[in-house]
């Protein structure tokens, strides 16, 4: 026999279940069967007057239910009332209270009936009131006035609403009057005061009622209440007595209690179980009294007793009949106390013991129903059958009732009805529907098919096999398909089918066969076990103790099934973590950042699974930091403590245990595998996982033995390297890939070489790699040629015919099998050089140094290749101006791809070309097209090649110039323009000369005196002009002391030139400032002492930049050392050198990247013997000094007088710069300045013209520049470079006004007034 036990009380969860199970165990609605009520309204149903009125009534059955309603007890026609309509297939009302109809008028008692040929069940008596929500009656409130240290009850009184209002008083401003153990309001609503207080002074006390059911709050009028004080009252006394009179008022007097609610001193109250019991006592008196609760004989129930309304209000939840006796509250204060007792009866309404159910029997079974209730008192049952009083229902001669049972024997299919147990006192009713349902049908099993159970190990596993037949079947247990029946101890057999295994072990996974059979079948149905490991904290969250505004972290390491999903829920206190980024959460851990007190509390790690759920607990203690010492940040030590669980053939788990961190957080950890089998000693890198995390899931590949080590890392450096974990070998298997970057290309026209990436050790899978080698002619109707080598990485194929396609494949293959089948690649076999050459070769030049060039594509049958492209071959044959040969250089482009044609650039003007193109493939070069000939047309010739200016005479100069390098073409004739430029920069009037083409000099005559002159020379052929070239002269100085013209008045250029220029060109004589057009430095100059040098430069580019002078030993190979120049000066000195040393020097500007002048070299001054003399003593130096002093007096004289006569010509930085007045706009697309941007411009001007023949020297734009001080370059300086002798300040800018101005010109002035 199998045995069959009641579910022990000790595993309430499974009651649950198992009620879950029975209560499912229905009559499938396929078969036929009374009307079961399934849903219905609420017995007492308050319902909203301004919304449609919905009573509820459903319903299920076979054939389907039909409905019917009473109100009130009597048929209720609903076709009738034309606001009154059921919903389709459903017993429900919805009266239409929206559209007119009135709610008052629907109030009453309701019942729904739903039937079928099997019976009628019938609905609770439903009582519909609609809700009320009336305004308070109108009432004169009078003020109360009050001495203080009295009592007041401020009554509330409601209206009387459905449901009752809830009340709460608040003052004008609609906030909620506060309210404490002296002042609280009452379960009626009143607000009691225990004693009044000069602050309780207000008018504005307010009893407010909201009425949730309509969302309405109605407002009583306010209360004004005035507390008189002692003092005022004493004032209000004095005022109105004489002074002979003995007044005061008592001082407030301390009071003992007096219960203001309830009065007397006892009550009774009466409360039904299952209800909430509220017991109040309010006092009065001063001091304000303290509540206290006793239960007379008994103590006060544990967890279901709460104090509220600051202990004033007793609250007793879920009363039942042992709740029952009497309540004491105690009043206390200073003064005494005071006490009520309340009496409580609890009484019931009734409640099931034994509910009626569902009865199926088949034809002539035995049956009954029971329907046994409590309450108190007692209540009555009564039976009806379909509706109707069972005395008056048709008779069943197989139905018997007994009290609160009825007994069926030997029904048959017209015992079939629905039946309805009342169970009702004074305090209520139960009504419960039960059916008999008579049918005979054979087993059938409800739970579905193959179903799976997971349990985890060592808890109980049931099994469910929901059943339904008539007569009822017997259940029996089967383990595997041909296992036998289950018996014993260690299974449990429950009536609604249920296998229970109490505690499930891992051997308890398999397939379980479930067998229902009855007198008219059978059927069996299979479910499927499986036991999962428990889910453990194996490294739970420990006790912490941090400083404010530390770090902690706990951990929470965990094990769990393989197959099951953990998830990791942290709570602080058993709420949710706080929403503060200062909480990380990590796969296993919790790190809370710089810690505050509010972090103090008990930290939780729950985790859960589908199946199970575990949790640990750790305090955290916040504490005050110490005086913060010295913090030191160095590398993590190495992590520890490895170790490998969940071996599994692909995958295992590594954890481990951080070192410490060393102050700087660890920010990652980097895994390294080694493989013993295959590289031992050489550790691989693995994968890599954030700080927070201390376990990995690494995928492993077959056939490798490992060994895993950890690293930790922050932002100092990495740590250590871990201790090996402990090796774990995987099995062997076959190969998981093919190998890589198969390709075929052919070394020789006559074979195919077929390569690949080898597999690497870790990815053979097992011992005894090899491959197999496949291929076959594409688009040729061939079998695969297969061969299999060793592990290497090439076959050649031998024989094959030249470049045709071959498919490719190579499939890894060991001693436990093949890879997968590998992709195909498509090769070639070997190339061979094409054989013919392009044809119909055309050219088509463009200009004169580009030209196109087309041809015809070869066949690609005669490429025997890949084509790669075209070559084409040109070269110069000879320059048609020169007709001279040279070398012949073959210039060679490339075109790429299948392409017809191709541009030549670089070509030269005016030159003889010749080309061939060829075709290529990936073995090399076919035969050249024949050589085509095309000439280029003429361009524009280059500068000339150099421009010499010569014997300066008072008013000429000589010219002389070579022809350019690349002419390009037939000259035609020179372009000389030139220009004077004074001091400031402004340019004269333009002069422009036509020079034949055979001239190879020229003197230029009647020219101003002591004038700086700008030259610009270029050449033309019958294209164009070609590119310029810029020099600069000076007349010498006029010593007859003769004023010649200023440029532009008297005789003009046209006079001057008219005799040697045939062809001339002037231009108005404005004058243009001048922006250099690159910045340059030039110019350096020294002058060395002993043990220091002064390094002077001229410097032309923007402003404002910032020099620097780099210097060291001539010769040597050390690095330049670098001084930086203070502000924009253009001198300085080097001090702290060695005497009789050559040295080399250059100067740079800050901010422009390898922009320097050229390096100077200068030797300092051999070292002189010191003598300790007081030379100021000595007579030969006062007579020196006094002969220096009167040839500066004479100097001065002389200057004095011919001042008019010329002086120095400064010129300022970036004088070459100047650019000439024609020339174009920088260009938008390439930023070029036109034919100006020829880079011959920019080189500094030659020796000869630095210093003019009068030894005039530049000035530069800065007053503290040294050539400012005086002529020449070899002057003496003092150790602080400053300069021995006259200086000569600048003179302020004039506007040039011509001859106009009446006094006579300075040196300086006259440079200033070109016209």
């Amino acid at each position: 026999m199998m045995k069959k036990k009641s579910i022990p009380a000790s595993k309430p969860f499974l009651i649950l279940f198992l009620c879950q199970i029975i209560s499912a165990l229905d009559v499938p609605l396929d078969l036929s069967q009374p009307p079961t009520i399934t849903h219905q309204s609420p017995k007492d149903y308050i319902v909203d007057p301004r919304e449609n009125i919905v009573i509820q009534c459903e319903a299920k059955g076979k054939p389907p239910p039909s409905f019917s309603w009473t109100r009130n007890g009597t048929h209720f026609d609903i076709d009738k009332d034309a606001q009154v309509t059921m919903k389709p297939n459903s017993g429900t009302l919805v009266v239409n209270i929206m559209n007119g109809g009135k709610a008052e008028a629907y109030e009453g008692v309701y019942q729904c009936t739903a039937r079928n040929e099997r019976g009628a069940a019938i609905s609770n008596n439903i009582v519909i009131r609609p809700s009320r929500s009336p305004l308070w009656t109108k009432e004169k409130l009078e003020p109360h006035q009050v001495r203080e240290g009295d009592s007041l009850v401020l009554h509330c009184r409601p209206p009387v609403g459905l449901p009752p209002p809830i009340i709460f008083w608040m003052d004008n401003a609609f906030q909620r009057l506060p309210q404490s153990e002296r002042v609280s309001q009452g379960l009626n609503g009143d607000l009691y005061f225990s004693n009044v207080q000069p602050e309780d002074t207000r008018e504005d006390y307010i009893c407010y009622a909201r009425f949730n059911h309509t969302q309405t709050i109605q407002q009583k009028q306010p209360i004004s209440v005035k507390v008189f004080s002692m003092d005022s009252l004493n004032d209000t006394i004095a005022a109105n007595l004489s002074d002979t009179d003995i007044y005061g008022a008592k001082p407030v007097t301390e009071r003992q209690p007096v219960l203001l609610t309830p009065t007397g001193s006892t009550s009774t109250k009466v409360e039904l179980r299952g209800n909430v019991l509220l017991l109040e006592c309010i006092a009065a008196g001063l001091p304000t009294p303290v509540i206290r609760w006793i239960k007379e004989g008994g103590e006060l129930p544990a967890n279901r007793t709460f104090f509220e309304n600051f202990k004033k209000t007793l609250k007793i939840i879920d009363v039942s009949e042992a709740d029952s006796g009497n309540y004491k509250c105690i009043a206390r204060n200073t003064l005494g106390s005071v006490h009520h007792v309340i009496s409580v009866t609890v009484k019931a309404a009734p409640y099931w013991i034994t509910a009626p159910r569902n009865l199926v029997l088949s034809p002539g079974e035995d049956g009954t129903l029971i329907c046994r209730a409590n309450g108190n008192p007692k209540p009555s049952i009564s039976w009806l059958a379909n509706g109707v009083p069972i005395a008056i229902a048709p008779e069943d001669p197989s139905r018997k009732v007994d009290g609160d049972t009825i007994i069926f024997s030997h029904v048959q299919e017209r015992s079939s009805a629905v039946y309805q147990c009342n169970a009702s006192n004074e305090y209520g009713y139960l009504l419960a529907n039960a059916f008999v349902n008579v049918l005979a049908e054979p087993p059938r099993i409800l739970t579905p098919a193959n179903k799976l159970y997971q349990v985890i190990a060592d808890s109980p596993a049931l099994l469910d096999c929901a059943y339904f037949g008539s007569p009822k079947p017997e259940i029996e247990w089967f383990k595997g398909v041909k296992g036998s029946i289950l018996r014993g101890n260690e299974y449990v057999f429950h009536d609604n089918g249920t296998l229970e295994i109490p505690v499930a072990q891992k051997d308890s996974t398999g397939t379980y066969t479930c067998v229902a059979r009855n007198e008219l079948g059978k059927i069996q149905n299979e479910v499927r076990l499986e036991i999962k490991d428990p889910t453990m904290i194996i490294k739970q969250p420990e006790y912490k103790v941090v400083q404010r505004y530390g770090q902690v972290s706990f951990e929470c390491i965990i094990k769990h099934d393989s197959t099951l999903l953990p998830t990791v829920i942290w709570l602080k206190d058993n709420d949710e973590l706080p929403d503060d980024e200062r909480f990380l959460v990590g796969k296993d851990n919790l790190t809370i950042m710089n810690v505050t007190d509010k972090d103090d509390g008990t930290y939780t790690c729950i985790v859960n699974t589908t199946l199970d759920s575990v949790s640990a607990s750790a305090v955290l203690t916040v504490v005050a930091a110490p005086p913060t010492p010295a913090i030191i940040y160095a590398r993590p030590n190495p992590p520890f403590d490895l170790e490998l669980t969940g071996q599994l053939e692909r995958s295992i788990e590594l954890s481990w245990i951080p070192g410490d961190e060393n102050n700087s957080p660890i920010t990652h950890f980097v895994i390294e595998y080694e493989d013993g089998l295959h590289e031992p000693g050489v550790w691989h890198y693995q994968t890599e996982v954030p700080g927070t995390q201390t376990t990995v899931q690494l995928k492993l590949s077959p056939y490798v033995n490992y060994s895993f080590r950890v690293v930790a890392v922050n932002k100092i450096g990495r740590s250590q390297p871990s201790e090996p974990s402990e090796q774990y070998l995987t099995k062997s298997a076959s190969p998981d890939e093919n190998p890589a970057n198969v390709q075929g290309i052919g070394s020789e026209p006559d074979n195919l070489v077929i390569t690949w990436e080898s597999l690497k050790g870790f990815q053979s899978n097992g011992p005894g790699l090899q491959y197999k080698v496949s291929w076959r002619q594409k688009d040729v109707d061939d079998e695969w040629t297969s061969v299999i080598v060793a592990n290497v990485s090439k076959y050649i194929v031998s024989g094959t015919p030249t470049f045709v396609p071959y498919e490719i494949k190579v499939q890894a293959l060991n001693d436990l099998g093949y890879a997968p089948e590998p992709s195909e690649v498509i090769g070639h076999s070997g190339e061979d050089l094409p054989m013919v050459a392009p044809g119909n070769v055309q050219v088509h030049v463009i200009n004169s140094t580009l030209a196109k060039v087309h041809w015809d594509p070869v066949p690609l049958k005669t490429v025997r290749g890949h084509l790669q492209g075209y070559k084409v071959y040109y070269w110069k044959v000879q320059s048609l101006s020169r007709r001279s040969r040279r070398h012949v250089e073959k210039n060679i482009l490339t075109f790429r791809g299948n392409k017809t044609f191709g541009m030549l650039p670089g070509l030269e003007p005016y030159s003889s070309y010749k080309l061939n193109v060829r075709v290529v493939n990936g073995k090399g070069e076919g035969p050249a097209s024949p050589d085509k000939l095309f000439k280029t047309p003429e361009g524009v010739p280059s500068s000339p090649s150099y421009l010499k200016i010569t014997n300066p005479t008072l008013d000429s100069l000589t010219l002389e110039w070579g022809s350019p390098t690349h002419p390009n073409g037939v000259l035609t004739s020179y372009i000389l323009k030139f220009q004077p430029i004074n001091n400031t920069h402004e340019l004269g009037p333009l002069v422009e000369i036509r020079i034949p083409a055979n001239e190879s000099s020229l003197i230029l005559k009647n020219l101003n005196y002591s004038t700086r002159y700008k030259f610009y020379f270029n050449a033309q052929t019958s294209v164009g002009s070609g590119s310029q070239i810029t020099e600069e002269a000076v007349t010498i100085m006029d010593e007859a002391g003769i004023l010649h013209p200023a440029v532009g008045t008297g005789k003009g250029y046209s006079e001057i030139l008219s005799a040697t220029s045939p062809v001339m060109h002037t231009v108005r004589p404005t004058f243009y400032k001048v922006q250099p057009l690159y910045p340059r430095i030039r110019n350096v100059t020294t002058a060395a002492a002993e043990t220091y040098a002064n390094i002077s430069w001229e410097y032309e580019g923007p402003d404002h930049a910032n020099f620097y002078v780099e210097y060291g030993v001539a010769g040597s190979k050390e690095d330049w050392k670098k001084e930086i120049v203070n502000g924009s000066r253009s001198f300085f000195v080097l001090k702290g050198l060695t005497p009789g040393t050559a040295y080399k020097v250059r100067v740079g500007a800050e901010g422009l990247s390898g922009f320097r002048s050229s390096e100077d070299v200068f030797e300092t001054g051999p070292a002189m013997a010191s003598r300790q003399v007081d030379i100021a003593t000595q007579g030969w130096f006062i007579g020196l000094m006094c002969a220096v002093a009167l040839l500066i007096l004479i100097l001065l004289i002389v200057c004095f007088i011919r001042r008019n006569k010329g002086g120095k010509y400064p010129v300022k930085e970036k004088e070459d710069a100047h650019a000439d007045p024609e020339i174009q706009p920088m260009k938008e697309d390439d930023g070029t300045f036109g034919e100006y941007s020829d880079a011959e411009d920019h080189k500094p001007l030659k020796k000869g013209s630095r210093t003019p023949s009068d030894r005039t020297v530049k000035k530069e734009d800065s007053d503290d520049s040294l050539v400012d001080y005086g002529e020449g370059v070899n002057g003496q300086f003092n150790e602080d470079g400053s300069f021995i002798g006259q200086y000569s300040g600048k003179k302020e800018k004039e506007p040039a006004e011509g001859n106009e101005s009446s006094e006579a010109p300075s040196p300086v002035n006259a440079m200033n007034s070109f016209v």
